[in-house]
This record gives C-alpha cells, sequence and structure tokens, in this order.
C-alpha cells in the first residue's frame, strides 16, 4: 500500500491511496465467504460453493465490490497510522480507479485535530454576577408549597377564573360525535387554558348544573382542522383555598417549627442552587475566552455530523411528546434555516471545547483510572435507569464506550482549568470547584455539558 497526505485546511486532509491488487487477496477470499454463506444453489451446500460458481451466479463485480468495502477502512487505518494524522469523525471516501487485477486507488477525505496553542491559563480572568437572593424569591417558593397544601370546598355560586370545576364534556361535527370527543366528571381548573380552546371562556359565570355549548376548531383525529360543537355539563364547582402562612403551615409544610425556621431553610438551598449556576457561569466564561484567545478552527465534517445529531435527537423528542418539527418551528416563530444556523453555532462551539480540553489532557498527561471511568458508567448508568454492568455492554456494542472515556478525560482537563484560572464576582469573592462540592454537587460539575 502506498500513500500521500495533503492539507486542505488545518482541520482537514486527504489521503491518497494506492492497493496492489495482490493485497486485497484477503479480503477477495472473505467476500467470497460472506457471499457464499447468503446465497443458496441448488447442488452445493451453503458457505461450500466454489468462487468460480458464485462468479458464474451473483457475478465477479458484487465480490470485488464487498471486497472493496471491507479492505477501504483497513487502509485508512494503517495510512492514518503512517502519517500520524489525528483523525476526527468519518471519512469522506471516493473510489479513483478500481478494475479486477488492477490496483485499487481512491481518497479519503477526513477532519483532523489542528495544531492548538494552549494560551496562559493564569491570564484568563472571568467575572459573574455576585449571588442575590431577594425575598421575593422566597416567597415564591413559599407560594409553591401554599400550592401543594390547598384544598377544594365546593361553593354555592357561579365559576370564577382559579376555581376547580367538575365537567362533562360532549363535543360533535355536524351531529356526529367525535371519536375520544367525550369526557365526564374531569376535574379542571377555570383559565388554565389546559383543555379545549374557548373552554374556559364560556365556563367563568356558570354554576353548578349549569349546561352550554360552545364551537372550537380541533386539532387531533379524524375531524382536525374542523369546528366541532361542544356540550358542556358544570356539576360541581369549588374553591381553591389556600393556607396562612404562619408558624403553623411551616409545621404543616416542612420539618420546621416555626415559618422563620422554613424561610431560613428555603434561602440556604436556594443558594446552592444559585451558588452552582454562578460556578457553571464562570466556567463557561472561562472557556469561552480560551477558545476565543487559542483561535481554533472548527472542523467541518465533525461539526455537521454534530448537527445532523442534535437535530435528529430533536425530532426524537418532539416525536415523544407527539409534536413535529414543523409543530415547534410555528410555535418558536423560527425558519428550518434559523434552527439550523443556532444548532451550527452550538455544535461549533462545542467541537471547539472538546479540541481545547483533550490538548490540554494531552498536555498535562490526564489519565483516566478504572475507578473514575466506572464511577462515571455508574452515573449514567443511573440517570438512563439501568444497571450499571447491563448499560456498559449497550456501549461496547454501540462502539461508545471510548467516547465515554474522552468525557470523563475532558472532565478532568476541565476540572484543571477551573483551578488555574481565575474565577471571581462582581464583590471580589473568589470562586472554586471547592464552592461546588460544598453546595452538594459532585466531581461531575467539570463535564456536565
Amino acid at each position: 500500500m502506498k500513500s500521500t497526505v495533503e492539507t486542505l485546511s488545518p482541520t482537514r486532509v486527504r489521503l491518497a491511496i494506492e492497493v496492489p491488487f495482490d493485497e486485497l487477496k484477503p479480503s477477495l477470499q472473505k467476500a467470497y465467504r460472506e457471499i457464499g454463506s447468503q446465497v443458496q444453489i441448488p447442488g452445493f451446500r451453503r458457505g461450500k460453493i466454489p468462487p468460480a460458481v458464485i462468479d458464474q451466479r451473483v457475478g465477479r463485480g458484487a465480490v470485488l465490490n464487498e471486497a472493496v468495502q471491507e479492505a477501504i477502512p483497513q487502509q485508512i487505518l494503517a495510512a492514518v497510522r503512517e502519517h500520524e494524522v489525528k483523525t476526527l469523525g468519518r471519512p469522506e471516501v471516493e473510489i479513483t480507479e478500481f478494475a479486477d487485477n488492477e490496483p485499487l486507488k481512491f481518497t479519503a477525505e477526513v477532519d483532523v485535530r489542528p495544531e492548538i496553542t494552549i494560551p496562559d491559563l493564569s491570564t484568563i480572568k472571568v467575572e459573574v454576577p455576585a449571588l442575590e437572593i431577594g425575598d421575593n424569591e422566597i416567597d415564591e417558593q413559599i407560594n409553591g408549597l401554599r400550592e401543594r397544601f390547598a384544598t377544594l370546598k365546593t361553593v354555592d355560586r357561579p365559576a370564577a377564573e382559579g376555581d376547580y370545576v367538575q365537567l362533562d364534556l360532549k363535543a360533535t361535527v355536524d351531529g356526529e360525535e367525535v371519536p375520544g370527543g367525550s369526557a365526564t366528571n374531569i376535574s379542571h381548573e377555570v383559565g388554565s387554558k389546559q383543555l379545549l380552546p374557548g373552554l374556559d371562556e364560556v365556563l367563568v359565570g356558570l354554576s353548578a348544573d349549569a349546561e352550554t355549548t360552545f364551537t372550537t376548531q380541533l386539532v387531533g383525529g379524524d375531524f382536525a382542522g374542523r369546528d366541532a360543537d361542544v356540550a358542556v355539563t358544570v356539576r360541581t364547582v369549588k374553591d381553591k383555598q389556600l393556607p396562612e402562612i404562619d408558624d403553623e403551615f411551616a409545621q404543616m409544610a416542612s420539618e420546621f417549627d416555626t415559618l422563620e425556621e422554613l424561610r431560613a431553610d428555603l434561602k440556604e438551598r436556594l443558594t446552592k442552587v444559585k451558588k452552582v449556576e454562578q460556578i457553571y457561569a464562570a466556567r463557561d466564561e472561562a472557556l469561552k475566552q480560551l477558545v476565543a484567545a487559542a483561535d481554533i478552527p472548527a472542523p467541518e465534517g465533525v461539526v455537521k455530523e454534530e448537527v445532523e445529531g442534535r437535530k435528529q435527537a430533536m425530532t426524537d423528542q418532539l416525536e415523544r411528546i407527539g409534536a413535529t418539527l414543523e409543530d415547534y418551528l410555528a410555535s418558536e416563530e423560527k425558519t428550518e434555516e434559523q434552527i439550523d444556523t443556532e444548532l451550527t453555532e452550538a455544535a461549533a462551539e462545542g467541537v471547539k471545547i472538546q479540541l481545547l480540553l483533550d490538548t490540554i489532557a494531552d498536555a498535562e498527561d490526564i489519565q483516566v483510572s478504572d475507578d473514575e471511568f466506572g464511577h462515571e458508567i455508574v452515573h449514567r448508568a443511573q440517570r438512563a435507569q439501568m444497571q450499571p454492568q447491563q448499560y456498559y455492554d449497550q456501549l461496547v456494542r454501540s462502539g461508545a464506550a471510548a467516547a465515554v472515556f474522552g468525557d470523563v478525560r475532558r472532565g478532568k482537563a476541565l476540572a484543571n482549568v477551573m483551578e488555574q484560572v481565575e474565577m471571581k464576582d462582581t464583590e471580589g469573592n473568589v470562586l472554586t470547584l471547592d464552592d461546588l462540592r460544598a453546595a452538594g454537587e459532585d466531581e461531575h460539575a467539570g463535564h456536565d455539558h
């Protein structure tokens, strides 16, 4: 095998590879075995078909094609090792010349890790807003608790916004009942807009046992887009009663005896949450400055793959809630081009950060122990609600174990960065990784992006 490498850009090379036909013979033999085990030819046992018969029945061209597809990845790997190319992502292959008993000539364009000069970390200075916990934020927390301990009391008056009503609904289109368009004795908060458009407006002012009808446009089912007449019967009207905010409420809603103690606890919890957010903001700003200072180019092929992956994940997520990308675009008032641009910018930044952290990990000779890798597997398995061994086996099967290993190594590099850059808030307080640990976050703080 002969190969040359041509630099197309700081992040992309083209390998030109020539393989003598003799070197393809092991792949050719394997191709005959593969095809022979898949086809059935009368008079021959599966897997015992002579090559000449396969050539006659299946075609020599099909065998050559199978052999070439099997040989190309091995030849690329050999060329990459020979030229010490640090590849990223999948290569784009183009066969330039090939015929039976002739050399195979092809090119492979692939993204490579650019040469990155790491800026002096001690020169990076980050400032983020100081922590502020206002009384209004504590009040919001208290009100959330009040809502959880609210009680419903039946009242003998017309329904108003914020009341809860028990309802019967029956939807018809041109007198024909809509499949799945009827419901009995359902609870609904007036004004919440959780059910049909137009319902909340007609409920205000209705008392128990009152009936009315209204028209609404159906969004799903056989009658999607059609106007339906909906008959509504109110069974009961209930008033939501919130408990008084006092020591008794504190005892009912928490383990504390006084409201003062409850508020102090809520403030402490909120402070921890905001502290974590503050340090994550400082971390992100430090990375942004480092990426800008290092002037890292983004490998186009890797970014493109990342965008495709993110877009697919977004589509899958929308499908799970019964929506489409078109629905999402309409709700966000954006075009697909705008979403693609946003995804590309985010993916490019993410790839640049990974390249920077990989370079720092190499420079600092950062290693990942079996314990650290195992800990990450356990952490991810818990999030995926799987057994660690089952999760690990799945990673190995999909070829993603190396990516997780890389994430852990980058996480350690990021922790290293956070210890060396200067991170302060606007009041001059120094922020450190120890603050994260004190706030109850674990070592995943380094790489939870």
